[in-house]
């Protein structure tokens, strides 16, 4: 089978090998030389450069203009560059998933249209230039989020107190967010009503619309606190069967039919509120958390998906001890332009026996410039293992307590101390 990857993601962080054997099928990743330099040198595939100065989809049909061939599928596991792949397959005529279908799981106004429109609970929400329209007359009163209706990783993401205080900041042009302030990007975002809650994940495989791999998370914090610089973790929760039929029911509305997922709900009053979905792994280590209570390694699998290949049947045996597993992370973006000095507080819960992995960054270490939940350039990533929910969420929260990050500016050596 000749395959072509949009590659983005780095390999490390799908191990592409694992689900496609690079022996048996003609296998070409097309990404930016930087994207490209993640893979094995002794990978056996074709690379080929892109400049990224495009969308994936424009740089790959100028590619294949110049260089006409053909590909049995056309694959890409970035949430970014889904749509690319899908466009790219309606252009070349291969099987797989349509942009239409796609961009369910991509456009949060979309997507929680046919949610609603399925009988789940969603926040109410407004695309936008409707909502500036009724200059945020709405039918809710309360705290109001504004998001783009693509984005990822809450960035770009703001809570005003009132519709109205959102709707007079977006008019006059004082989001802070300059592609808003200039008023050129009104279409890509929405508003919805803030509903309060622990915020939930459930992340798995679907097959031919049936689910094959499901868990269930509750974060400590939230994505966004972690775009302003907040620690972020999650752990994992014991699965009733209200929750399957409800997680089924929202992919079957948004119709991920195939692949890996991501899908975030809010627990309000005893109810699941939908708030989004990606057709895709989660971030941070939610990959390595499943794989662990699972025995799943939920990208190789949703390749194969991918390939054609059928999957009931050959997904492992959970593991025999059934502990349930977390992953923290905290961040350094907020903290870009210094370097990384230690961290204080952490001896205790470094040697914990309960840790899985701690992943910390070396001492002199720039810190990053952009959101990233990714161990080595986060200040601190890892895994802990638990008997319960209940343990899993204190030790996080302990954690968090009791960090202190020693930074200091990269041309200076006094050390300074940044509250956790």
């Amino acid at each position: 089978m000749k395959i072509l990857i949009l590659h983005r993601v780095p390999y490390f962080k799908i191990e592409y090998y694992r689900g496609i054997s690079h022996d048996r099928h003609e296998v070409t990743y097309f990404g930016t030389d930087q994207a490209l330099a993640t893979l094995p040198p002794h990978l056996r595939c074709e690379r080929v450069s892109r400049p990224g100065l495009r969308s994936a989809f424009e740089e790959a049909r100028d590619w294949l203009a110049h260089r006409p061939r053909d590909f049995d599928r056309v694959i890409s596991v970035s949430e970014y560059e889904l749509l690319d792949a899908a466009l790219l397959r309606e252009y070349l005529g291969v099987p797989g998933a349509p942009a239409n279908q796609v961009a369910l799981a991509r456009d949060k106004v979309l997507m929680k249209q046919v949610v609603e429109d399925a009988g789940l609970r969603v926040p109410r929400f407004l695309a936008l230039p409707r909502f500036l329209k009724l200059d945020g007359r709405v039918p809710w009163y309360g705290r109001t989020v504004l998001k783009p209706h693509r984005g990822a990783s809450s960035e770009d993401v703001l809570v005003f107190d009132t519709p109205l205080q959102a709707a007079a900041s977006i008019t006059e042009g004082r989001t802070g967010i300059s592609r808003l302030d200039t008023g050129s990007d009104l279409a890509d975002f929405e508003v919805e009503e803030f509903v309060s809650g622990p915020i939930r994940h459930f992340d798995g495989l679907v097959q031919g619309g049936e689910v094959l791999v499901l868990s269930a998370s509750e974060y400590v914090g939230t994505c966004l606190q972690y775009a302003q610089g907040r620690p972020l973790g999650s752990f994992q929760l014991a699965l009733s069967e209200e929750d399957r039929a409800w997680v089924s029911r929202a992919l079957a509305a948004v119709r991920v039919e195939d692949g890996s997922f991501h899908l975030e709900a809010i627990a309000h009053r005893g109810e699941l509120v939908f708030l989004e979905v990606g057709n895709r792994v989660g971030e941070a280590d939610v990959v390595a958390t499943i794989e662990l209570a699972t025995g799943v390694h939920l990208p190789s699998y949703e390749l194969r998906a991918l390939l054609g290949e059928r999957l009931t049947g050959t997904l492992p045996e959970p593991p025999a001890d059934r502990r349930r597993y977390g992953w923290f992370v905290y961040p350094g973006h907020h903290l870009a332009g210094r370097e990384f000095q230690g961290l204080d507080g952490a001896a205790a819960f470094r040697d914990d026996p309960s840790v899985v992995a701690w992943n910390e960054l070396p001492p002199g270490s720039p810190l990053p410039d952009h959101i990233t939940y990714q161990a080595g350039e986060t200040v601190l990533a890892g895994i802990v293992a638990s008997d319960t929910p209940e343990g899993g969420r204190r030790w996080i929260t302990d954690l968090f307590a009791s960090l202190l990050v020693r930074t200091r500016p990269a041309a200076l050596t006094t050390s300074e101390q940044v509250p956790a």
